[in-house]
């Protein structure tokens, strides 16, 4: 119990304070392979690239410790690109959705027709297409697009930034925001346990309190001798908790684990599983609408290939292959210490395209949430820090278990010898 609290006195302190896992960032993108065909209505056809790796280091700073028994720390993030891993190259070329028009148009679609014509010229001017032709490291890291200001010209404070746009431009050398947590020095259950993030109690993203509370842990540890039920966790990327579920028991490189994997009711619509509505306005299930946290953009999140969603999405475009062994997240958790021995965190990002009337560059584009990339966050204890976990939690439980027989085996002559000795005496 010493060992796993957060006490710089601690043995697991310096792995807490400097996670000792290799993690990787596996980020796969989705090809369009008929944009042209798309914007005359037709079903999309999509081709996986990738995986593109990058080697992710995290180091915590700021670390406060409060007289309540809690302390507070930002954790950055540090990506770099891993060409031995990968299958490409940073300045490989995709064909994608062209995310800013596409989002804007949806996002002004109810807007007045003046507005609408106002984009569709300032498009026009610019040059802007449906789909793009961008490198992967655009796209993630960003590319300038003038875009940018004409938008903000037109409707200001649309999107609250300038200059460069790409998917994971927050992403890299960024911390996930101020997390304060449980040190477990008093209640040992506790330890691990969000106290708040970013001073908030409960965010204000979604609908109902039940989505809008920060449940459980930052996602790195877990209090210890962990029950076989489900483990929560909250997740800045997905702007809510989440709850995994017990699977089964196992064991990694021999050391007992627990696998926690992710319910079918994870990213359900409202109508499906009624605890999820204050997560919507909600389409098909298997898909959680983000726009709350993502600038009211027509993001989605969901499972990589819509594993465990609505088949009409699987069947909404082609190149699809969902599959629990190659999609579905797991978590393998040493039940005694809470601590994670294998991890496999995946989640896919969507956006929502669609004709928007006056808006001439969308084409005759039928309503589709369309993939653009999944991504997998991986990391393994292995090497001198799996051989410590191995000696300390396997091998000297299994000989002290041996001994105490031993031990017990040895004391049964001599508790009767002892016996027959003292009614000699007497």
């Amino acid at each position: 119990l010493q060992n796993v609290r957060i006490n710089p006195d601690s043995i697991s302190f310096q792995m807490w304070k400097d996670i000792p896992v290799p993690f990787y960032l596996s980020v796969h993108f989705f090809e369009v392979l008929n944009p042209k065909q798309v914007l005359q209505g037709e079903k999309p056809v999509l081709s996986q690239r990738g995986p593109y790796v990058y080697r992710e280091y995290r180091d915590k700073t700021n670390i406060t410790f409060h007289d309540n028994d809690t302390v507070s720390f930002l954790e950055y993030r540090r990506l770099f690109f891993q060409p031995d891993l990968s299958n490409g190259t940073e300045e490989e070329y995709i064909v994608v959705p062209n995310i800013l028009m596409m989002g804007a148009a949806v996002m002004m679609e109810k807007l007045p027709d003046f507005v609408k014509i106002l984009l569709s010229g300032a498009l026009a001017g610019l040059k802007q297409q449906a789909f793009i032709n961008k490198t992967v490291g655009e796209i993630l890291w960003g590319y300038e697009d003038p875009l940018i200001d004409a938008i903000n010209a037109i409707v200001p404070g649309m999107i609250p930034f300038k200059g460069k746009f790409g998917l994971f431009i927050d992403f890299n050398d960024t911390d996930s925001g101020l997390f304060t947590v449980n040190t477990g020095m008093k209640n040992i259950s506790q330890v691990h346990m969000v106290e708040s993030w970013n001073g908030l109690k409960k965010v204000s993203y979604w609908r109902s309190n039940q989505c809008n509370m920060i449940n459980g842990t930052s996602g790195e540890m877990w209090p210890p001798f962990m029950s076989p039920t489900s483990l929560e966790f909250y997740s800045p990327d997905a702007c809510r908790s989440m709850t995994l579920v017990y699977e089964q028991s196992g064991k990694f490189k021999g050391v007992p684990t627990y696998r926690f994997v992710a319910p079918k009711t994870l990213f359900a619509n409202g109508t499906d599983y009624p605890p999820n509505e204050g997560f919507c306005p909600c389409l098909q299930s298997g898909i959680q609408n983000i726009s709350t946290c993502r600038l009211n953009a027509p993001m989605f999140i969901s499972h990589p290939h819509f594993y465990n969603a609505d088949p009409s999405l699987v069947n909404a475009v082609e190149g699809l292959n969902p599959s629990k062994d190659q999609h579905g997240l797991f978590l393998d958790v040493h039940p005694m210490t809470g601590i994670p021995m294998n991890c496999s965190i995946k989640l896919q990002l969507n956006l929502y395209i669609k004709r928007v009337s006056g808006i001439i560059q969308t084409g005759r584009i039928k309503p589709v949430v369309l993939p653009l990339l999944w991504f997998a966050e991986s990391g393994s204890i292995e090497g001198s820090v799996l051989k410590q976990f191995y000696t300390n939690l396997v091998l000297l439980p299994a000989v002290l278990d041996y001994l105490q027989y031993i031990f017990l085996g040895l004391s049964v002559p001599l508790i009767i010898s002892a016996a027959v000795l003292m009614a000699m005496s007497k």
